[in-house]
């Protein structure tokens, strides 16, 4: 049955595991050019105007492999797994019906799990506990908050930032209006929900090295090089063509948050590198815990050259070619 559903790829990783670099060689190969879009999985490159500190793909790399759901929303507004969800499913299917292949490649572990497993039957928010849960934030700190959920729920709080006030919030609601946890909702809905069954012959890879510090080396460096190509500079017109505040989803993207900080007199150059840095090693490692749990992937030593080359002979596989 799963052989007779159109088929798609899903390419997963921690940042800066060369995931695009990896898919836009799969687009372009020189041996045998494959059918695939890709779609990005990445809940920042949503945001217009947030080029650098996304490490948004540049027009020379879009111009030869073009990348959807990238600079969809202004940074004021708002983005969901829900809302990419549908998305994602209704241009899978426009590439589909082009005679091509969705190639799905990001870092964003929710949105991978929204699209194979569905998120849309989880309770909703009461409005008196979301109001109760912000007074609380406002006093004792998101990071109060979040040792609470790794209390009721530690899997969840695993993957998510201590000041993630967005996901610690929902995650609370849910512990604390249902009794259970979000990563048991999850399960139960994913076993009974045909609905939210992904309609494809999804081939999945995982990117993850063998060694940990050879990826906080290549996010040290990252980090470093986006401040010097002008991380400040674009923080700053930011701020000026839009209504921003710190605690919009926008400004709490890893190095965003930390070079507002600087803007703001808080940080030096020094703790501004040094926190961003640091900042994302910290999503690199919420990442491979998700990706540590994931089932079905097949995982791909990043470090491995010759084992990311076989990542071509893996997708034509997958394609019959």
């Amino acid at each position: 049955m799963q052989n007779m559903l159109p088929p798609a790829i899903s390419l997963m990783g921690p940042t800066a595991s060369g995931k695009t670099d990896l898919a836009v060689r799969l687009v372009q190969s020189s041996v045998q050019p494959l059918p695939l879009e890709i779609i990005s999985v990445d809940s920042a490159l949503v945001y217009r105007d947030m080029n650098i500190g996304t490490a948004k793909p540049d027009a020379t790399v879009l111009a030869r492999a073009p990348h959807h759901l990238i600079d969809l929303i202004e940074p004021t507004e708002a983005y969901s797994a829900g809302r990419f969800r549908t998305d994602a499913l209704r241009l899978m299917g426009e590439i589909t019906a082009r005679g091509h292949v969705p190639l799905l490649v990001g870092g964003t572990m929710l949105y991978f799990k929204a699209l194979k497993d569905g998120l849309d039957d989880l309770p909703k928010a009461t409005p008196a506990l979301r109001a109760e849960l912000e007074a609380r934030a406002a006093q004792e700190g998101w990071p109060a908050l979040h040792a609470e959920l790794a209390r009721l729920d530690p899997e969840t709080a695993a993957r998510l930032n201590p000041n993630d006030s967005q996901r610690i919030q929902r995650a609370l609601e849910l512990c604390l209006s249902t009794g259970g946890t979000m990563t048991a909702l999850l399960g139960q809905h994913s076993a009974h929900a045909d609905e939210a069954v992904l309609p494809y012959n999804l081939l999945q890879v995982s990117l993850v090295p063998t060694d940990r510090a050879w990826l906080h080396d290549r996010i040290n460096r990252r980090f470093g090089a986006m401040v010097r190509e002008g991380l400040l500079d674009e923080l700053h017109a930011l701020r000026r063509q839009y209504d921003l505040h710190a605690d919009l989803p926008s400004m709490r993207c890893v190095g965003y948050r930390q070079a507002w900080s600087y803007l703001e007199g808080e940080l030096d150059m020094a703790g501004l590198l040094a926190q961003g840095a640091a900042a994302t090693r910290q999503l690199a490692k919420r990442q491979l815990t998700w990706l540590r749990g994931w089932q079905g992937a097949h995982e791909v030593d990043c470090m491995d050259a010759p084992q990311m080359e076989g990542v071509l002979e893996m997708v034509r596989a997958h394609l019959g070619r």
